[in-house]
């Protein structure tokens, strides 16, 4: 049985009761991370028409998920220390507000330029929503449940690429990509009403750690090859799918009506994988760490033989999403552990700052894959490396931690790995 995730004064651990039902604050947190992923991920149903509208290349439109993700990158670390002394629900509420505008911003710009700068807004605001969000929800459940609490929460991005993607791409082709961004710009005012009715203020909100404690706590090894763990999960997803839409209409043979119906698989198989990710953590953390990320690396490598069978191809899209988050929560659970004590909000707040870095990286691979590379055909075998690599740096850091390398996993029973 795994051991309980320690717990900080940051971040009191409720006793367990009865009852198996999750809070309901906890599903407040879940809207709010469906209307954040919204933005993350409806880009990447949008690129044609975006290319053909604004006049760029395929691989120019893609780097809108990157201009997102490195927003990301910047963002978290930043707005977290910036917002560490507020309290959480506070933080949610801004953060929320920001994302509400930015989107506003990116359905009324009049170029590329502009929709750049205007997608960056939102995304500051993404790293520290999950990093703080994370901590909060963790905080709510008891000790043995906390990564399913994150997996519940997290159902809320997975939800955003089963409903938000597919629906922003059915937009995109009937009304034209700027309708999809005033729909998130609702959804975005919607979950702020619900994060404002439904989380209620933590009595500890007034009692942050201090700031060289929350940094040494992200030079800690263990943490550090969390997070390079999650950059490299991370870029293999998404070197394949930013170029969801030009696999499937140029290499599969499908048209533009149907991308939005495959990509509801994939959101489905990202729902499965964040629920199995969870219970597998919630059990044996090490264990569902280093099966995903090999199962991650499977798919992404068998996927290269499906690409010019449509029905195949289509299988694989909804498997992708299985082992894509299968991974995250085994990830986001690794990093709490081992920056227990001081500075889990800015540790949480650094894995989410490293998946979107992980995007970044993956959707400029996958344009240069296609501009100046093999071409689509090779993504998925290419993406496979970075996970593969990731798998690698897990055995070793399972290794390390088994050794007694890192001091500051000290007390942590083995078996919790």
């Amino acid at each position: 049985m795994a051991a309980p995730l320690p717990s900080s004064p940051s971040t009191p651990t409720p006793a367990p009761g009865p009852s198996s039902r999750m809070p309901v604050a906890l599903y407040a947190l879940t809207a709010g991370s469906f209307g954040i992923g919204c933005a993350e991920f409806v880009i990447m149903g949008l690129l044609l028409q975006v290319s053909a509208d604004l006049g760029v290349t395929i691989a120019a439109a893609g780097m809108l998920v990157s201009g997102y993700a490195l927003g990301v990158f910047a963002g978290a670390p930043i707005l977290t220390l910036l917002t560490r002394r507020m309290p959480r629900k506070a933080v949610l509420l801004v953060l929320m507000a920001i994302y509400t505008i930015g989107n506003a911003a990116c359905a009324l710009a009049p170029d590329y330029t502009t929709l750049m700068i205007a997608r960056v807004v939102p995304s500051l605001t993404h790293g520290t929503f999950f990093g703080v969000g994370a901590v909060v929800a963790t905080g709510l459940v008891p000790a043995n449940r906390r990564a399913s609490a994150i997996s519940v929460m997290f159902s809320g991005l997975t939800l955003a690429t089963l409903l938000g993607m597919p629906a922003g791409a059915w937009l995109g082709l009937h009304f034209g990509w700027r309708s999809t961004f005033w729909a998130m710009t609702v959804v975005g005012l919607a979950s702020l009403a619900v994060i404002a009715l439904l989380v209620q203020r933590s009595r500890d909100d007034t009692a942050p750690a201090r700031l060289a404690d929350e940094l040494r706590t992200i030079a800690r090894p263990q943490v550090l090859l969390g997070l390079l763990m999650t950059v490299l999960q991370s870029v293999g997803i998404f070197a394949v799918i930013t170029y969801v839409q030009p696999l499937l209409t140029r290499v599969s043979g499908y048209g533009e009506a149907a991308v939005s119906p495959i990509l509801l698989l994939f959101g489905g198989g990202m729902i499965i994988g964040n629920i199995l990710g969870g219970r597998m953590a919630d059990r044996r953390p090490t264990g569902a760490l280093l099966g995903s990320l090999a199962a991650l690396t499977v798919v992404l490598a068998a996927m290269t033989l499906a690409l010019h069978q449509p029905v195949a191809v289509v299988a694989f899209v909804g498997v992708l999403g299985v082992a894509a988050f299968t991974t995250v929560s085994p990830l986001q659970l690794r990093v709490l552990r081992h920056a227990h004590g001081a500075g889990q909000n800015l540790a949480s707040s650094f894995n989410i700052a490293a998946f979107n870095l992980g995007n970044g990286i993956g959707a400029w691979l996958g344009g240069v894959v296609v501009d100046h590379g093999p071409g689509l055909t090779a993504l998925p075998w290419i993406a496979a490396l970075a996970p593969l690599a990731a798998l690698g740096i897990a055995l070793l850091a399972v290794r390390a931690e088994r050794r007694g390398d890192d001091g500051q996993s000290a007390g942590l029973a083995p078996e919790a790995y």
